[in-house]
């Protein structure tokens, strides 16, 4: 059985139609790059997934359990967490303060407090620094690790180098690694290709609202993530018929 099943998700902004059937599975411990352009639909996906959003038909499954009969913090208790983008800290609660309120649904597991700062320990100095103080990377660390309090089986991380410099998405993708190697589940939207497809096991782009590629990415080349990434493989099958 697949740890997270998507079948036929829909899901709106008023009359418009933000995610158009989407349909996908996740096994335990694989990582997925969702890519696609401004607008594709990557964040509504996501948001629709974790209860943040309506969905307006379909089916999401978590380890068996639907999760559109859940609420947003049932389905943390169940096993599901998203790192949102822009990170939605409490600027004026402190580092620990922050990880704490990610633990309030807090299930079974080995993410604890100490391990949080034990896999970022750029974190440890400023526990107790106010959110609103911290660099870029820093809160983008914290956000992920108050997400880990709940101990997810699946995690999710919406634009998870945004804003980032360079040597800050370093850390947070080396502290990502970690959680590879936990077996953790991870779908992140990234629009670094490079970064998406050296890191992730599986590429899917969104064009549109739909998925137009869901293919491994060792199978895959950057070429052909970027045709479909604009349309490019609509245009060639128009061309060709």
């Amino acid at each position: 059985m697949m740890q997270l099943d998507i079948q036929k998700l829909d899901a709106r902004h008023g009359q418009l139609k933000a995610v158009k059937g989407v349909s996908f599975s996740l096994s335990k411990g694989e990582i997925v790059a969702l890519v696609g352009a401004n607008g594709a639909g990557k964040s509504t996906l996501l948001r629709t997934i974790a209860g943040a959003h309506k969905a307006s038909g379909g089916s999401v499954l978590l380890n068996g359990s639907n999760l559109l009969l859940k609420t947003a913090f049932q389905r943390v208790g169940l096993g599901l967490a998203l790192v949102p983008e822009g990170r939605k800290l409490f600027q004026d609660m402190t580092v620990e303060e922050n990880l704490l309120l990610g633990g309030v649904s807090r299930r079974a597991g080995s993410w604890t407090l100490d391990k949080i700062f034990e896999g970022f320990p750029n974190l440890l100095k400023r526990r107790h620094a106010r959110a609103g103080t911290l660099s870029g990377g820093e809160q983008q660390a914290t956000a992920i690790g108050r997400a880990l309090m709940s101990n997810p089986d699946v995690l999710m991380l919406d634009e998870i180098s945004l804003g980032l410099s360079p040597v800050a998405v370093g850390l947070v993708y080396v502290a990502m690694e970690k959680l590879t190697a936990l077996g953790t589940t991870i779908i992140l939207v990234e629009q670094d290709l490079s970064r998406a497809m050296s890191f992730a096991s599986r590429i899917i782009c969104m064009l549109e609202g739909q998925i137009v590629l869901d293919a491994p990415s060792k199978s895959i080349s950057r070429d052909d993530v970027t045709a479909a990434y604009f349309g490019k493989h609509r245009q060639a099958q128009v061309e060709k018929h």
